[in-house]
């Protein structure tokens, strides 16, 4: 952390007892272990209590929508599950799925369920890392440990599907690379019982750890009307009670199938707001990706053997056109605004991305806090800074 000498940055005062003060401004980052990444907060504070804060950004603009713009379209898959890298997986399905609704295509069904199965398994690993992380941030080193075995266990079996542990190019315009292995569905369906059998052990070390209770109960709180006026969206718009899940509001693949009445899927929602409220809404989503995974194993196994993609030329043109689609990503909305010119390469790719406006509220939850807090409210936010810069 340093500070500035700009005469312009400084505000003198007189306090108690005729004593001259003055606001400091602070430089958190972009080097700083709280931000997971080049993040850099601009903070005006007085003594301890943040008056303003600024997230100052582009310190890992990569100019991904650009680069878009001159591959094909089997290409800019590989470009799009990289923003996010911990949502590996969902960014590339909703970029084929953009593509696929201006082709007017319709995949197999096995695809369907099996892209769904494999977006639910992302969407746990994704959360099992800032479960994983937040509380390391707070001083506990312990669940990391735990949140991570339970990550090694999801990543074989995500590995052993698409031979990829992070980026994993699974997706394809047309449905999916190659069909699942043999006995793959067994598998997942043994490692999501013990994931779920061991979660307990990680659930105590959070929610009933009266630390990180009085590290963040009340702390960062984030009303339902800042959430809507900065688009926020995902686990931390749910936090504040704001009932959105793409999912099942503009269901895609076969969500609507399985937010029906009787279905696994439910929006978990909390009313308080603040970061424990975030905390407990990531755990327990946990739970019902776990519940959806296992109910897509279900529905693959009952299914007949048949193709999972659909065999496409070797150019690929998408007719003139326009389209924006919108798909619910681990940490929020994931949007890809996609114009054609009836070319083998996007006119235009515009990525709408959830870190960058769950980032963009900190101006408005920091604010009034103590400097300690910071670090508690700004690991709450639950964001990627590729996913903030594109």
């Amino acid at each position: 952390m340093t500070s500035t000498t700009d005469p312009r940055e400084l505000t003198v005062g007189v306090g108690a007892g005729g004593l001259a003060t003055a606001d400091m401004v602070l430089n958190i980052g972009p080097q700083h272990p709280a931000t997971h990444g080049v993040l850099r907060l601009r903070l005006v504070v007085d003594g301890e209590r943040i008056i303003t804060a600024e997230p100052i950004i582009g310190y890992m603009h990569r100019g991904a929508e650009k680069l878009f713009e001159v591959r094909d379209y089997r290409q800019i898959t590989v470009l799009a599950n990289r923003h996010d890298w911990l949502s590996a997986f969902s960014n590339e399905l909703g970029v084929v799925l953009a593509v696929e609704s201006m082709l007017g295509m319709e995949v197999p069904e096995r695809a369907v369920w099996a892209r769904m199965l494999l977006a639910e398994l992302n969407r746990v690993l994704n959360h099992l890392m800032f479960l994983g992380s937040y509380p390391l941030e707070l001083g506990a080193i312990t669940p990391i440990f735990y949140a991570f075995r339970e990550r090694e266990e999801l990543q074989t079996v995500m590995e052993e599907v698409s031979g990829g542990r992070m980026h994993y190019m699974f997706n394809r315009v047309g449905g999916l690379l190659h069909d699942l292995p043999a006995g793959w569905l067994g598998r997942v369906e043994a490692t999501i019982e013990d994931v779920r059998g061991r979660l307990p052990d990680l659930e105590s070390m959070l929610v009933g750890n009266e630390i990180v209770h009085a590290r963040t109960r009340g702390v960062g709180v984030l009303s339902a009307e800042t959430v809507a006026a900065y688009g926020v969206s995902g686990p931390i718009a749910r936090a504040s009670g704001l009932d959105v899940d793409l999912r099942r509001d503009t269901p895609y693949l076969a969500y609507d199938q399985v937010f029906s009445s009787g279905g696994p899927g439910r929006v978990v929602t909390r009313t308080q707001g603040d970061s424990l409220a975030r905390l407990e809404v990531l755990l327990e989503q946990v739970h019902v990706s776990l519940d959806i995974a296992q109910h897509c194993v279900g529905v693959l196994g009952s299914l007949p053997q048949g193709p999972i993609n659909v065999k496409l030329p070797k150019v690929v043109r998408v007719p003139e056109g326009e389209t924006y689609y919108a798909t619910e990503n681990p940490l929020g909305f994931n949007g890809y605004y996609l114009v054609s010119r009836g070319d083998k390469t996007p006119w235009r790719l515009k990525l709408r991305s959830a870190s960058f406006n769950n980032v963009s509220v900190l101006s408005e939850t920091l604010p009034g806090n103590l400097i300690s807090d910071m670090v508690a409210i700004l690991g709450s936010m639950f964001f990627v800074v590729g996913d903030i810069d594109k």
